[in-house]
C-alpha cells in the first residue's frame, strides 16, 4: 500500500472517530446552550472532523501524502479534483439537500454548506473571539456523513493470507 493510499485512510478514520465522538457528548436544549460545558465543541470538532476528511480525499486524489495545509473548507473543497468535487455535490443534493433545505440559496450545494462554515474550527476554537456563532450542526453532520461515506467508497480492505506458512 502506498503511503499516500494509507495516509488518506488514516486521515478518513480520523474524521470518523470524531464524529462519532461528537454524537456521543450529551444533547443539550437551546436555552441551556450557554450554559453547558461542551458548548463550541461540538461545532469545533465537527469541524475538525470534515477538514480530515477532505484531506483524506486530497490525499487519496494526488500522489502526495502531504494533505493542504488549511482549515478553511471552502478552500480545501476547492482544491479536490473536478471529478471529486462533482461526486461531492450530486450526491449532497440527492441526500442532504432534501433533508437539509436552505432557501437562501437558490441552487444549494455542498460548496454553500462548506463556504457558510469555512472558518466553524478556527471561530469555534475560540470561542471567546467568535466571529459568526451560526452553525447548523443538522445540515453540516449530515454533510460530514455524507463525505465519508463517499470516501469509503473508493476503496476496499481485504485481508491477503500469505501463500506459505513458516
Amino acid at each position: 500500500m502506498s503511503a499516500r493510499l494509507s495516509t488518506a485512510i488514516k486521515l478518513g478514520q480520523a474524521a470518523k472517530g470524531i464524529l462519532r465522538k461528537t454524537r456521543s457528548l450529551p444533547d443539550v436544549g437551546f436555552e441551556d446552550m450557554h450554559q453547558h460545558e461542551h458548548f463550541g465543541v461540538e461545532p469545533m470538532l465537527l469541524a475538525l472532523s470534515m477538514e480530515l476528511a477532505l484531506k483524506a480525499w486530497f490525499v487519496f486524489d494526488y500522489d502526495d501524502p502531504k494533505p493542504a495545509r488549511s482549515h478553511n473548507l471552502a478552500q480545501l473543497f476547492k482544491k479536490l479534483k473536478p471529478e471529486g468535487r462533482e461526486k461531492l455535490d450530486a450526491e449532497f443534493k440527492k441526500a442532504v439537500a432534501p433533508y437539509h433545505p436552505n432557501l437562501l440559496y437558490p441552487d444549494y450545494s455542498i460548496r454553500d454548506i462548506l463556504y457558510q462554515h469555512k472558518d466553524a474550527f478556527i471561530d469555534w476554537r475560540y470561542l471567546h473571539e467568535t466571529k459568526s456563532t451560526m452553525f447548523d450542526r443538522g445540515a453540516f453532520e449530515a454533510t460530514l456523513e455524507m463525505v465519508l461515506i463517499e470516501f469509503d467508497k473508493r476503496y476496499r480492505i481485504e485481508r491477503v493470507e500469505p501463500l506459505w506458512r513458516s
